[in-house]
């Protein structure tokens, strides 16, 4: 399962990476190959989505060997092969289910990158309606993401700079330059990276800095402002700052 690192003695051990290298090592990837997610992989995948649904109020579940929803004329000519597993985001329907699907789901595709996996966020390329058919009554479908051994573990996106997304820019501390840097590798619909982070010069009632998150819209808007959120978060360290109410326009 996972990567694999020799322990001295001519055997190995199971190793599975840090959240800090599953954030910088996942790409999205929809080319997979034919090996099977194991029992073990299968078993933490699924305690990662049962600590989803219960912190984030969701209806998150895991679909394994199903080769139909993948097999759209769309998904083929997206490079979509052997995507036969993916994780199904969906809740009841609230104002703010989108982003709190994106935040939570995006700890599973964590989860799945430290395992030794590959994913890939989905929004219409996919076979929605045959999803939805297995959604509880008032559950709405957000997304799907591919899951799976990858055929590769793909390649970096094309990525704003820091200035593009943040203020200030210049004598920042530490923590806020390393969470704008995790927001920029946080996963976005058509890597929009449509999002403002902004540290505001305000504090909350324990001192600490207050930090803006907001987006000018767009496709699956709402989403990615719930995965940036994470991303950001596991940079800068909640310790750190305290978040103002985020904004979508």
């Amino acid at each position: 399962m996972g990567r694999t690192e020799s322990n001295g003695k001519g055997n190995e051990m199971n190793y599975r990476m840090s959240i800090d290298e599953a954030v910088e090592s996942r790409h999205a990837v929809r080319s997979y190959t034919e090996e099977p997610i194991s029992a073990e992989e299968r078993a933490a995948l699924e305690e990662a989505v049962a600590t989803a649904n219960t912190d984030g109020a969701l209806h998150l579940h895991l679909a394994y060997d199903d080769p139909e929803v993948f097999s759209s004329t769309l998904a083929r000519r997206a490079g979509f092969t052997n995507a036969n597993n993916y994780l199904v985001v969906a809740g009841h329907e609230s104002n703010n289910l989108d982003m709190r699907a994106g935040y939570f789901a995006e700890k599973v595709v964590l989860e799945a990158q430290r395992l030794g996996l590959n994913s890939c966020w989905v929004a219409g390329t996919a076979k929605r309606r045959a999803v939805r058919q297995t959604l509880a009554q008032k559950d709405k479908l957000v997304a799907i993401v591919a899951l799976g051994h990858g055929a590769t573990q793909g390649e970096p996106h094309r990525s704003r700079t820091i200035a593009q997304v943040s203020r200030p820019v210049n004598n920042v501390p530490e923590w806020f330059a390393r969470g704008v840097r995790y927001a920029l590798l946080a996963p976005t619909a058509l890597n929009q990276q449509t999002f403002w982070v902004q540290m505001l010069k305000k504090t909350n009632s324990d001192g600490l800095p207050l930090v803006g998150l907001s987006t000018n819209g767009g496709p699956c808007a709402r989403v990615d402002l719930g995965i940036v959120k994470l991303h950001f978060e596991l940079g800068a360290g909640m310790e750190n700052f305290a978040w103002a109410d985020p904004v979508v326009h």
